[in-house]
């Protein structure tokens, strides 16, 4: 797996890579198929797990050569020490969960930093389908309303305060389309936010 390969497959993965170092412990909540992993493994020399529960998405992550631990991560990350990990990626799954404030804080006690991600729900286009009357459909939330995995919607404002409330830094937060950096109205026109955090300190 080569960068050229992440970024054509998955632009936002390609952006979101340069923010794990060389050499890094990862732990990747919500690995999917592993494409990330497999990435930083052979592209960054890091090591680590991946976190999944969907059976086929273990399968692919396994075939990747992903070490990938099937767990729901509904039910936290108390198999893991404090400061285990360098970087706990969270990308594109917390939206998906019931305990958005537990795991969130369950991430930045067994990671050094944390790098999450998650669709925009301020992005233009989800504001316009909402005016018309619709639930939005878009790249970043391309799921119907009655079949959706998605149990929580946010925007960029909404997760900035929830950081702060948990006693989190942000150290970085941009806001992508199509994988590329959103400068101007990022809360309007970025489909995609991601945020880089670490536990504040004295917290």
């Amino acid at each position: 797996m080569t960068f050229d390969d992440l970024k054509k497959a998955r632009p936002d993965l390609a952006f979101i890579a340069h923010w794990v170092p060389e050499n890094a412990h990862v732990l990747d909540v919500g690995c999917g198929d592993g494409v990330m992993l497999e990435y930083l493994q052979s592209g960054k020399r890091c090591t680590g797990y991946g976190l999944e529960l969907a059976d086929d998405k273990v399968l692919e992550s396994t075939k990747r050569g992903v070490r990938v631990i099937q767990q729901d991560m509904e039910n936290g990350l108390g198999i893991f020490g404090d400061n285990s990990f360098d970087t706990v990626l969270c990308l594109s799954s917390l939206q998906m969960m019931q305990h958005v404030e537990r795991l969130l804080r369950d991430i930045v006690r067994v990671g050094a930093e944390a790098i999450i991600s998650f669709p925009n729900f301020a992005y233009w286009p989800h504001r316009v389908a909402l005016l018309r009357g619709r639930m939005p459909v878009s790249k970043s939330l391309p799921y119907q309303w009655y079949d959706t995995p998605n149990v929580r919607c946010a925007t960029i404002k909404d997760f900035q305060e929830l950081a702060e409330e948990c006693g989190l830094e942000v150290i970085e937060c941009v806001a992508l389309a199509e994988g590329n950096i959103v400068s101007v109205l990022p809360n309007l026109r970025g489909d995609l936010a991601v945020f880089r955090l670490r536990k504040r300190k004295g917290n």
